[in-house]
């Protein structure tokens, strides 16, 4: 799976700033490691360098062969949480989208 980052002006994304978030997608996500084949990760930050509260905003997006794309979106005070509450929503549609197709798949074959 590979995973790409997009940020605004407001936020830095260094290789130091990456690698824990790319450590925790990759843990959070494994399970579904073998169906992404890429992940693409948009951060932003709605107030730029004002201080505002749910002012950081994570949207993931999955991209999976042969599907259209899953993507969630979250906002919280810190880019951290946002991510963290982004990648909750993505495992939970993730299943689900998933989970129908092997239902399906099943109900085909019988």
């Amino acid at each position: 799976m590979k995973i790409q980052f997009n940020t605004d002006n407001n936020i830095k994304g260094s290789e130091k700033f990456r690698e824990p978030l790319i450590t925790m997608l990759s843990e959070e996500l494994s399970r579904f490691s073998d169906k992404i084949s890429r992940l693409e990760v948009f951060l932003t930050d709605e107030t730029g360098k004002k201080n505002g509260q749910m002012d950081k905003r994570c949207v993931l997006e999955a991209r999976i062969a042969g599907r259209q794309p899953v993507a969630v979106k979250s906002k919280a005070d810190t880019i951290h949480k946002a991510v963290d509450v982004a990648v909750d929503k993505l495992k939970n549609s993730l299943t689900t989208k998933l989970d129908r197709r092997k239902n399906h798949v099943k109900k085909s074959e019988s």
